[in-house]
């Protein structure tokens, strides 16, 4: 489980890329690189980090289902996703 503070820390990155993305493109499409220092650095969308929705986990995150590898593998042996089951050969 991720500590607290770094989940958010993530949301509040989030909310700032959402906020000034507009503004962003505005100046990257008029090469106005000047103005683009002024807004702050969180907003970038590439500081955002792929986080697991459950446990806050960055590693091992698995993009299609939005969860890592290990919360992945509890929920397909629970049944939880459907379409997913083990495999056996």
């Amino acid at each position: 489980m991720a500590k607290e503070s770094l989940k958010a820390r993530q949301a509040k990155r989030e909310k700032m890329v959402a906020k000034y993305a507009e503004k962003r493109a505005k100046y990257l499409a008029e090469g106005d690189y000047e103005a683009l220092q002024t807004i702050p650095k969180n907003a970038s969308p590439v500081r955002l980090h792929n986080r697991c929705k459950i446990t806050g986990r960055s590693r091992g995150y698995m993009r299609q289902f939005g969860v890592s590898r290990i919360q992945f593998r509890e929920m397909a042996s629970a049944g939880l996703i459907p379409g997913v089951k083990k495999t056996s050969w």
